[in-house]
């Protein structure tokens, strides 16, 4: 299932396309996506594929097309806080995409048959903590994932805000499913044949819309012995009682950002070392982007050198005059000869040379006179 879109050269140029399509409708949506790459799931000898509008499979190993994707979040109009469970949670894309909306005080559940993919999911769930930007600038709730059948669920457990099931569910599941549902909650399937979204307006009713067709594998069903019980799948405990060092961590993160300029507002845009062609994708960008980053770049100087401020922490207003006029010139679009000459002085040896953004968070963090054990602790051990 997938190419509705047009492949894109990158992880950008991908969420451009899905965009462009209308899959993609919401900000909060878009700098989900923009903030994982796609081709980070792959593995290493299939990553040529991961911008193609194509669902993938090498084993038990699988991701769905961006474009179901798209749909999938923005049906389930994800809020910080929320409950979430995920069905057929697989590599932990979706789950971590999920994350990076409901903040530290959500709930962030999968449910895997293959053992094997829990792992991989791990792996990549560990590299994305560990080397991506993207980590500092959300608040995330990190994905937990249990091995079992989703439909041997233990009867007990409790129910969830925001529900997805990345396998084709039968009718004869749907009310299973809807029982995971809280009053009020949202379900995103595809159930006979249709991606669908199910709220659950009251104890015993629920609204239906179909989204899009769509194309996925039925679910597995469980396979019992003779005379057996069924193994009920314990799910992860729902609120657990954060200690003090932790809450701590997450508060001094949180208070940090509000300091960074740029910081919590969705991840730049990727940038990338590209070599010969891309001259499409480069004016492309320049025309749509150029002028928010280049502001965005006004900003960041400016705010390296604190301003003296008066007794309410507020600049002086011809600081904001000046720095307003500034801003509205420089986010000005270039002309596209301007354009062409600034990418001539950043080629070397045919490369096209763009600088990589800064961590401000990090750099923020590392200048702090605290032990270096506190520093590696509020940047969750991080290898950048």
């Amino acid at each position: 299932m997938g190419g509705a879109v047009s492949a894109g050269e990158d992880n950008d140029e991908l969420i451009d396309n899905l965009k462009e399509a209308q899959y993609i409708r919401s900000e909060l949506v878009e700098s989900a996506f923009r903030a994982i790459d796609r081709a980070d799931y792959y593995l290493e000898e299939f990553r040529d594929s991961a911008y193609k509008d194509l669902a993938w499979r090498h084993g038990n190993i699988h991701l769905s097309a961006p474009c179901i994707y798209s749909e999938v979040m923005e049906a389930l109009d994800l809020q910080p806080g929320l409950s979430f469970l995920n069905l057929g949670s697989g590599t932990g894309y979706l789950s971590t995409m999920v994350g990076l909306i409901l903040g530290p005080f959500g709930v962030n559940h999968g449910v895997e048959l293959h053992t094997d993919v829990i792992e991989y999911a791990y792996q990549k769930l560990e590299f994305f903590i560990k080397t991506s930007d993207s980590f500092d600038r959300f608040e995330f709730c990190e994905p937990c994932f249990v091995a079992g059948n989703c439909l041997e669920i233990a009867p007990e457990s409790r129910q969830y805000d925001r529900v997805y099931c990345g396998a084709g569910v039968q009718k004869e599941h749907e009310d299973y499913m809807k029982n995971l549902l809280k009053i009020g909650g949202i379900l995103v399937l595809p159930l006979e044949e249709k991606l669908t979204k199910i709220t659950r307006t009251s104890y015993n009713s629920w609204e239906t819309k179909k989204i899009i067709a769509v194309s996925f594998a039925p679910l597995v069903l469980p396979k019992h012995r003779d005379n057996s019980k069924p193994r009920a799948v314990p799910l992860p405990t729902m609120f657990e009682v954060r200690n003090l060092q932790d809450l701590a961590r997450i508060s001094i993160r949180h208070n940090l950002k509000q300091t960074v300029v740029g910081v919590g507002a969705g991840p730049l845009p990727r940038r990338r070392l590209t070599r010969g062609g891309g001259e499409r994708l480069r004016r492309r960008r320049a025309q749509q982007r150029g002028s928010t980053l280049l502001s965005n770049r006004y900003v960041f100087m400016s705010r390296l050198i604190p301003e003296p401020m008066d007794d309410n922490n507020n600049f002086s207003d011809s600081e904001e005059e000046e720095e307003g006029e500034n801003c509205r010139a420089i986010a000005e679009p270039k002309e596209e000869e301007e354009l062409d000459q600034d990418e001539e002085e950043r080629r070397e040896d045919g490369a096209l040379l763009i600088e990589a953004t800064v961590n401000q968070l990090r750099e923020r963090i590392l200048g702090l006179p605290l032990p270096e054990p506190l520093k590696m602790y509020l940047l969750h051990y991080r290898e950048k």
